[in-house]
This record gives structure tokens, C-alpha cells and sequence, in this order.
């Protein structure tokens, strides 16, 4: 199960030959990635691939995801880039953070090899309008219920509301502090 995303990470280290001469520069630097109760352990190896590890000695860097990351990857790659959080020696975390910004995965050249060159365009095409298409039900979905939550059932409090509610208890704060002021006169 765990080789399945080092498999994947060194395909496409593999297409980009200044990626593997980033990561080359760390051969033998321990990566520990933890997402949730995932946790994999990685070293860079000599010609700038990562492979597994079980070695007990501490990382040199540790990448840490939030357990929400992994479905946000699949539609907004920047949100799960300022999720992460790197920890470690400081030259290895930058080393590492700028291959993983600047990885881009060519799913069209791969399917190309696999289904020829005009079937793999359709059905890149077909990806990139579901992708946005779930987004945009996603957004419509949130909306849909922010709308029912403060309009329809009242469980929360609308901007109107709370702004008005705002202006009485400043309002309330300076009638009371007049009525102090008569008061101390007396």
C-alpha cells in the first residue's frame, strides 16, 4: 500500500530531470510524511528518488499534512501546499518544498502512452470539467446550506442581525453609562 505513493511521486520525478538533481544534492536525507494516522517514511537516494524506509534513526525533515489534505489535493493544489507544514533541517524542508510546488503531473503524456494521443485529450478534458463541475456543485451545495441555516430554519444569525443587535448594545452601553452619570450628580 505504501509503495503505491512512492511509485507514483518518482514517475514524475522521473520527467523532470531538475527535480532529480534537486533531491540528488540530499542522497540519504530521511523524510517522515504524516497525514492523520499515515505515516510514511522515506530517504532520498542517490540519483534523486525516494524510496521507503523503516529505518528507526530520526528524519531529517518532517512533512506534516492535515487529515483534510489528501481530498483537497485533488482540487486546489496551492490550499494543500499552505496546509503543510515542514519541519527539519531547513536546506532539506526548502530543497523538498520547491520539487513538490513545481511537480506537475503530465496525466495526458501518460495516458497517451497507454490510449493514443486524441483519446487521452477527451479524457483530460472530460477530468477537468467533472473536477470543476464537483467544485462548483460543492460551492452551490455550501451555499444551498449557509442560505437554509440563517434564512429558512434561523439556526444562525444573519449579517443584518448581527449588526443590528450590535447598534443596541452600544446603544444599551451608552444609555447606561448617561443614567450612571445622573446617578453620581444625585
Amino acid at each position: 500500500m505504501r509503495q503505491l505513493p512512492i511509485r507514483g511521486l518518482n514517475h514524475l520525478i522521473q520527467g523532470e530531470t531538475w527535480a532529480q538533481e534537486r533531491l540528488r544534492q540530499h542522497s540519504g536525507a530521511r523524510l517522515l510524511v504524516e497525514a492523520g494516522w499515515i505515516r510514511i517514511t522515506l530517504t532520498i537516494d542517490e540519483h534523486g528518488f525516494f524510496m521507503g524506509s523503516d529505518s528507526a534513526a530520526p528524519p531529517d525533515v518532517t512533512l506534516t499534512l492535515p487529515t483534510a489534505s489528501a481530498v483537497g489535493a485533488l482540487f486546489e493544489r496551492e490550499k494543500l501546499f499552505g496546509a503543510v507544514k515542514l519541519g527539519g533541517s531547513a536546506e532539506v524542508a526548502e530543497s523538498l518544498a520547491f520539487v513538490f510546488r513545481n511537480l506537475k503531473w503530465d496525466a495526458e503524456g501518460d495516458l497517451a502512452g497507454i490510449v493514443g494521443d486524441i483519446p487521452a485529450r477527451r479524457l483530460v478534458m472530460f477530468g477537468q470539467t467533472a473536477i470543476a463541475r464537483i467544485q462548483q456543485g460543492i460551492a452551490k451545495a455550501t451555499e444551498n446550506i449557509a442560505e437554509y441555516a440563517v434564512e429558512d430554519s434561523r439556526l444562525l444569525a444573519s449579517d443584518k442581525d448581527l449588526s443590528a443587535f450590535g447598534k443596541e448594545v452600544n446603544s444599551l452601553r451608552d444609555d447606561l453609562a448617561c443614567l450612571e452619570m445622573r446617578i453620581s450628580r444625585l
